[in-house]
């Protein structure tokens, strides 16, 4: 799968939340219709089998309820995606990464090995299952994790114990921390704590460039990894460096950098740090410190300025505008314009922004902001986590193209509007605009609601104390008992489907304007009229 990543650490952002987000794409040639959902203690398996592996886990007994994106027709599995469980705890699986030759034969993948022969035959091998990949890693960890940090530690063991047959990279977070994980070879991985006053840009490569082993093989303040990581590399010459050097750069020991990701990948990191840090440095030209072919822009870097749910999904969205590399733009020439992978490319299944606000109570602390389809032609709209339901706008969706529902209506719509980008993107900007004043308006008057009921509210009125409410954080039982709340519930989910109701209307409207302009600018349009 094909996916980017951003991770914005809590100082980093406009208000102090934890921020993890990531674009869902599907494969070349394909389009995966998704929903979003609740899973309720009761409907979570005990015993998992993965479609594609065929690997068999069991699971706990105690799991809390999540939301989910799976896909809208299991064939391939579940592939949950991006949630929040009822711990406010997020999780985002996965991106896929790359790696190289020599980390695949020192540790290969898991992968399903089929059958041969007949049972009972002569020569018959029984099938051998592989590991555990993008399909499972959100069903089987997030229902039992109170923490970020309990996440990574969760689905280290599991990779231990199971392997993998890919690459992927995994951001949990909590309302104090984001952690970013990669799996290295069919069973090792690391993981790094995101520093709080940065943002971290993931675009398909295996991303962390400093890593601190003995941290990780030790306190684990910010780091940590698999037990055997440290002989893992000695024994297979992995480390790169010259000379002796901490911390180590995992980049080079365990990614790429190949041509392909001079295309597909590095430009993508590119265009958002220069979005997010446009002063910092030369971003363009002969002298431009990172161009969209290098192969050492930063993992992590610290914003210019506080970045907003806005600027999620504008770069998350982006197509390098403003740049000659832009499929819709006039700069540049034919040679350029399309030759990098977008950001915001046609086979986007859904964007899940996940946001912990450490300012609001429990109950109401953790927003999912959904999106569907091509993210150049989308809106974000934001939900609360911490219910029973989720719309039917967004739950209901099925393999049936259909207007009525959010994710095949902003299908048509990019579609659509593509070949006519200049007559409807004025539309659609309108549109975003609208529709995310909506958004925050609906949390607002949420908000105010639950605080009356809270029995622990935080101050809303004085976001000076934001730190002292963070490090106040009652224990993951008592929070759990605060979102399972039935009242607060149900505020929750009448402002959830308050807000759909509302993008519906306005998703309808636009729909009904983008058809107008493109039929309008059909080919074989006569200007006399008939009449």
């Amino acid at each position: 799968m094909a996916c980017t990543t951003i991770l914005v650490g809590k100082n980093a952002s406009y208000d102090g939340s934890t921020i993890i987000a990531r674009n869902e794409d599907s494969q070349q040639g394909e389009f995966t219709s998704k929903k979003f959902i609740v899973v309720k203690p009761e409907d979570q398996p005990r015993h998992y089998r993965s479609v594609i592996s065929h690997v068999e886990i069991d699971l706990p007994e105690d799991p809390m309820q999540y939301t989910s994106v799976p896909d809208a027709v299991n064939k391939q599995g579940i592939w949950g995606e991006a949630g929040v469980n009822e711990a406010n705890v997020a999780m985002s699986a996965t991106e896929t990464l790359t790696t190289n030759e020599r980390v695949i034969g020192a540790d290969p993948f898991v992968e399903l090995t089929p059958a041969r022969g007949t049972e009972g035959e002569p020569g018959y091998e029984p099938e051998v299952p592989g590991g555990i990949g993008e399909e499972d890693m959100l069903t089987i960890v997030l229902p039992y994790i109170r923490s970020a940090r309990e996440g990574v530690e969760r689905l280290g063991a599991l990779l231990e114990e199971y392997g993998t047959y890919e690459m992927n990279g995994i951001a949990f977070s909590d309302v104090n921390e984001i952690w970013w994980m990669e799996t290295v070879g069919g069973h090792h991985w690391i993981a790094k704590r995101v520093p709080d006053d940065a943002y971290v840009t993931m675009p398909n490569q295996l991303g962390i460039d400093e890593f601190d082993l003995d941290d990780a093989l030790g306190d684990q303040e910010e780091h940590m990894c698999s037990a055997d990581l440290r002989e893992f590399i000695d024994d297979n010459h992995l480390d790169l460096a010259v000379e002796p050097v901490s911390p180590l750069n995992p980049r080079d020991m365990f990614g790429s950098h190949s041509d392909r990701d001079h295309v597909y990948n590095t430009p993508r990191a590119w265009y958002m740090q220069r979005f997010l840090n446009p002063y910092d440095e030369v971003w363009d030209g002969p002298d431009a410190a990172h161009r969209p072919d290098s192969d050492d822009i930063p993992w992590a870097r610290q914003p210019e300025r506080k970045i907003t749910i806005e600027d999620v999904k504008y770069v998350l969205s982006s197509h390098y505008q403003g740049t000659p590399y832009d499929p819709y733009g006039t700069l540049g020439d034919e040679h350029t314009r399309g030759s990098l992978r977008p950001i915001g490319i046609n086979r986007q299944s859904q964007l899940a922004v996940m946001q912990i606000r450490p300012y609001r109570p429990e109950s109401c602390r953790s927003i999912q902001w959904m999106a569907f389809g091509s993210n150049a032609f989308n809106t974000l709209v934001p939900f609360y986590a911490n219910v029973d339901t989720t719309p039917a706008y967004l739950a209901d969706t099925t393999d049936h193209v259909d207007s009525g529902n959010f994710y095949w209506a902003n299908r048509l719509i990019a579609a659509l509007a593509d070949a006519h980008f200049a007559a409807t993107s004025p539309l659609i900007d309108r549109y975003c605009e609208k529709t995310g004043g909506l958004g925050h308006r609906m949390l607002a008057a949420a908000d105010e609601q639950v605080v009356r009921l809270d029995t622990n509210p935080v101050d809303l009125d004085d976001l000076a104390d934001e730190e002292e409410a963070v490090d106040d954080v009652r224990d993951a039982d008592a929070i759990i008992a605060s979102t399972r709340n039935p009242e607060v519930r149900g505020i929750l989910a009448a402002a959830n489907q308050t807000i759909a109701d509302q993008v519906k209307t306005e998703t309808d409207a636009l729909l009904s304007d983008v058809l107008y302009a493109a039929s309008m600018n059909m080919h074989n349009d006569f200007h006399l009229s008939d009449n």
